[in-house]
């Protein structure tokens, strides 16, 4: 693996608006993490990109034009680059395809929980992307 390809987007869960946090690996398109927060900055995208660190190794990261990652990579001690254009297509892709699958499973099981821990969010987000990266293999 060469590098992470990050970036964050927003999506509703319920009747709240949540940051999703995707990095996937340009390769094989693998999706390598996800996670929600309520906030977006430096310390959360520092405590994703850790998280990728410690499940995957030290790599550069490529992201889009967010202040909140150069300043979490510095911090990490990793190399930091702005998306190419084939980064931004690969990435763009899929979050558009998380986010589909997000919005028809949030129409059919809303979040109805006020002041939501977004623990059922990942719980779900986690057999996504096991079905995801499984899908990928069996089609090499």
């Amino acid at each position: 693996m060469a590098e992470f390809i990050v970036d964050e987007t927003i999506v509703k869960a319920g009747s709240e608006y949540v940051w999703l946090w995707v990095a996937i690996e340009p390769k094989d398109k693998a999706i390598l993490a996800l996670n929600v927060s309520k906030e977006r900055n430096m310390f959360v995208a520092e405590r994703f990109v850790a998280g990728l660190v410690k499940a995957h190794g030290k790599h550069a990261v490529s992201t889009d034009g967010g202040t909140w990652y150069p300043q979490a990579c510095r911090f990490l001690k990793l190399k930091h680059h702005i998306h190419s254009s084939l980064e931004k297509s690969l990435i763009e892709r899929t979050m558009q395809y998380i986010k589909d699958r997000t919005e028809s499973f949030d129409d059919y099981f809303p979040c109805r929980i006020k002041n939501c821990n977004l623990k059922h969010i990942i719980n779900w987000l986690r057999l996504f992307i096991d079905y995801h990266n499984n899908e990928i293999k069996m089609l090499k």
